[in-house]
């Protein structure tokens, strides 16, 4: 529906950084819209790791209070700016580039959103799935393409690829005509196979170093590990001549040996990527890889819980809380009418 717009909406915020339990859940007015914004209605939003470090302050950033938390949203145009070219009341669209350096975020019944962060929804796709995708999706593709400067027949480690960012990954890499070697746990390999990795091996292996060494004898061209848990010193000796490894997480390990040896003498290099500061550039392209990956291939993310949207401060303490494998998609209801 596209109907009319209330002055006050239901949202998730904050009134200064800390604990989860600073999310409050009230009411606030709907943002104002700007000549090249798009006011969006929110249906649903899914929640981050990297949420919870903005609204706790680990990851410093402009924070206008009170702070409407979330990055993600999919939902349809209630209004449109009139510079805001191609966008019309009605139509479902999507954005994963909130919630940082001074935008609002997501998490509220509406949203105001400029119009050169915001896509079209691609038909077919649910609500659900779309905005569980677009986060790991768009990852993926950042790391892979736009930082690892990825090639067909080239050689991808993705380490994690039972995740989301790392199932991503895998299907994103072997479409592009990649070889992709993955590790997960072994009750995961069978669906990694499915998105086209040509070996997946299982990472609790007590030699899992030397079976990833016989599984690229000449290195890998791309390192990505999504997993958070891989040791940089082994992943640099694991890089082919002119390898790229993008460190992607991780934030808050503290420091790491660098094997400066193997590195320059490999001419391979280490660069690291948070999609919070893609430009919008960068996020229009990988707006085409979130659409192809859920257009062209099997993969689909994985979603954990489905909350309403009262429940984000439960939400960030099952992200911090650790063992959440999946995504958490929280609904506003705003879409279908208050």
């Amino acid at each position: 529906m596209v109907g009319t717009v209330p002055d006050v909406m239901r949202a998730a915020y904050i009134d200064s950084v800390g604990p989860a339990d600073r999310i409050r859940h009230g009411e606030l007015p709907v943002p104002p819209v700007g000549p090249t914004d798009v006011l969006v209605r929110v249906a649903a939003v899914a929640a981050n790791p990297v949420d919870t470090f903005v609204r706790s302050g680990a990851y410093a950033t402009p924070l206008p209070f009170p702070f409407v938390v979330g990055r993600d949203l999919v939902g349809e145009v209630a209004v449109a700016g009139s510079g805001a070219a191609g966008f019309a009341p009605g139509q479902r669209v999507w954005c994963n580039s909130l919630g940082h350096a001074g935008r609002q975020g997501s998490f509220a019944e509406y949203a105001t959103v400029a119009a050169e962060r915001l896509c079209t929804a691609p038909p077919g796709i649910a609500d659900d799935d779309l905005v569980a995708a677009v986060h790991p999706a768009a990852s993926a593709w950042l790391a892979l393409f736009r930082h690892g400067r990825l090639r067909a027949g080239e050689t991808v480690y993705v380490g994690g690829g039972a995740g989301n960012v790392g199932g991503a990954a895998v299907a994103l890499a072997s479409r592009a005509g990649a070889r992709v070697v993955a590790t997960a746990r072994e009750e995961d390999a069978d669906g990694l196979l499915a998105l086209g990795a040509a070996e997946v091996l299982d990472y609790r292996a007590p030699d899992l170093a030397p079976r990833l060494r016989r599984a690229a004898p000449d290195g890998y061209d791309v390192h990505l590990d999504t997993s958070g848990h891989g040791v940089l010193a082994d992943a640099v000796d694991l890089l082919a001549h002119g390898g790229r490894l993008v460190a992607m997480v991780g934030l808050g390990r503290g420091a790491a040996e660098l094997p400066l040896g193997p590195l320059y003498t490999r001419d391979a290099s280490i660069v690291g990527f948070a999609i919070s500061n893609a430009t919008t550039t960068d996020l229009a392209e990988a707006a085409d890889g979130v659409t192809g990956v859920l257009r062209d291939t099997p993969w689909r993310p994985r979603i954990a819980a489905r909350l309403p949207l009262s429940q984000t401060a439960e939400a960030h303490r099952r992200l911090e809380a650790g063992g959440v494998r999946g995504r958490l998609v929280l609904t506003t209801g705003a879409a279908a009418g208050r």
